[in-house]
């Protein structure tokens, strides 16, 4: 007789379902989220670190044109508080009046190329005195940036960039936001290594405190996780002034000490304990055409730098994707800011700060009230300046290690826009990948080119025409938006809307379609008249 046969158990089938992930409009699981109030003690905390974040890109803008034209260590102190003065008033018009997102108006590098041709042209660069060349440097940037400002205020508040932002995909929105991130990468671990013995442990610290210990609690509070540059910074400060005293520098090389050494930033000394900072203070601005239509295309390319970080901070604090309207408003105010870094004089213009957008993603919180708190903390700062000073005065490979994680996010969210279209189409693939890699190669060659030659490759007897060329096609937001916008609009043969993630953008195309919209992005009572919804 034969035996039975054994029949083994498998596992149990595979549904359908299981096997991928659906699109969420929205991220689960945070902690607070943009209209989420945190207790007075934490959210005082959380906005002291959005400032502690954003301070250092602050202090390096300006440092660099400075630096370049010789300008003296009070020059420079004067400057990063009229830069944290003007961020403060910018921060708390656009979470007040603008996107009402909680975002950061911190400093944009887009302008930096721009601004150092016009202060190394002739007229400026060849006055003896260090502090003349810098007073005339910074009078032709504020006439610059006040004629160069309306580009954005005309584009958002006409409405004009959110009828131009119905028409862009997922496929268009990723790539840019993903660029808002990659776009400064230099800035990243290129910094850090300038001084590996404070740049390396500052990355090792910040990355296990973010995202190895963020689940451990202290009494039920996940203070690691909400906290994790405070505790962060602190530490590997204390080991700089350390390695500083201990004499670990001292036959180092003049720029290795510059950048290692916790007592050569010179802010603290040169800083006054107070001083208001106030319109035209260095004097009536002067107004070239060439330099105007320079920062009007540096301008551009912080509106679309602008507009992928209200994508990306949309996302990452729980919000919907916003309306149109909500971003070419939030545009216009932006070009607001601009005017009045035109008035204070910073050396630089305004845009929505990557670096404070990430900090949202990884500490999970997304309140407004947290911002604006910022701004406060930016405010009393910009008028303490010996306080202020003590905090801008962070070693920069310390900056840096915070920018790899902090921009690190926001390349990680412009990836998370593909999930709404169909990525499992060819076409979708190139356009996506194409502008990505046009978007990083093509200013990649402008940069090379300009150190091989000492000028741009765009190289005419007309300097106003160069500048806007090379500042153009040096910016990576603006190429990628170029690229991807053009290939998305014109290789849709065969291509559903549905396939281009324009179906998921629909009801959030218009303010009062989605409830959500008004629940996240309407003004302050009595304001709406001023500014109707469209």
């Amino acid at each position: 007789m034969a035996a039975p046969a054994v029949v083994v158990a498998g596992p149990p089938p595979i549904k359908e379902s299981d096997l991928h992930h659906h699109a969420l409009e929205q991220l689960p699981g945070l902690a607070y989220c943009i209209n989420d109030n945190p207790g007075w003690g934490t959210a005082i905390v959380l906005g002291f670190q959005h400032y502690l974040v954003n301070v250092g890109v602050a202090v390096l803008i300006p440092l660099l044109i400075i630096r370049s034209i010789g300008g003296e260590a009070h020059d420079l102190s004067r400057v990063i508080q009229s830069v944290l003065f003007v961020s403060a008033i910018n921060t708390l018009l656009q979470t007040f009046f603008g996107s009402r997102l909680p975002v950061v108006m911190g400093n944009s590098f887009y302008f930096l190329p721009m601004v150092l041709s016009i202060v190394s042209r002739r007229g400026i660069i060849d006055y003896p005195d260090p502090h003349e060349r810098f007073l005339r440097g910074m009078r032709a940037t504020q006439g610059a940036f006040i004629a160069g400002c309306f580009l954005n205020i005309i584009l958002g508040f006409s409405g004009l960039w959110g009828i131009t932002m119905r028409y862009i995909s997922p496929i268009v929105i990723a790539p840019v936001t993903t660029l808002v991130g990659l776009g400064i990468f230099e800035r990243g671990f290129p910094g850090v290594a300038k001084c590996v013995e404070i740049g390396i442990p500052a990355l090792l610290i910040f990355l296990v405190f973010s995202q190895y210990l963020r689940h451990v609690r202290f009494r039920d509070h996940h203070f690691i996780e909400l906290f994790p540059f405070i505790f962060g910074v602190i530490i590997v400060w204390i080991f700089a002034v350390i390695l500083t005293v201990a004499g670990a520098y001292d036959h180092a090389s003049e720029l290795g000490q510059r950048n290692c050494r916790t007592d050569r930033s010179g802010l603290v000394s040169a800083a006054p304990w107070v001083r208001i900072s106030y319109p035209f203070q260095w004097g009536s601005p002067t107004f070239d055409a060439g330099d105007v239509f320079g920062i009007m295309t540096a301008a551009f390319a912080s509106l679309v730098e602008s507009t992928g970080g209200f994508y990306a901070v949309s996302r990452l604090a729980g919000a919907t994707p916003p309306p149109p309207y909500v971003i070419s408003r939030g545009v216009g105010w932006q070009g607001i800011g601009l005017l009045l870094n035109g008035f204070w004089g910073t050396f630089t213009g305004t845009t929505v700060a990557p670096e404070n957008v990430g900090l949202v993603g990884l500490t999970r919180v997304g309140s407004r009230r947290v911002v604006q708190i910022a701004a406060v903390f930016m405010l009393f700062f910009s008028i303490f300046g010996k306080f202020g000073a003590v905090v801008a005065s962070i070693p920069q490979p310390i900056v840096a290690a915070i920018l790899c994680l902090t921009l690190g996010m926001v390349v990680g969210t412009g990836i998370s826009q593909l999930q709404f279209a169909n990525m499992n189409m060819t076409r979708n693939i190139f356009v996506v990948g194409f502008a990505l890699f046009m978007g990083l190669s093509v200013p990649q060659y402008f940069r090379e080119f300009e150190l091989r030659a000492g000028h741009g490759p765009v190289h005419t007897n007309a300097r106003w025409f160069n500048d806007i060329l090379n500042t153009f096609f040096g910016a990576p937001v603006i190429v990628a938006f170029v690229v991807g916008t053009v290939l998305d609009i014109t290789l849709t043969r065969h291509v559903s809307k549905r396939d281009r993630g324009m179906l998921w953008t629909r009801k959030f195309r218009h303010f009062r379609q989605d409830p959500r919209n008004h629940e996240f992005y309407r003004l302050p009572a009595g304001l709406h008249k001023f500014f109707p919804p469209t």
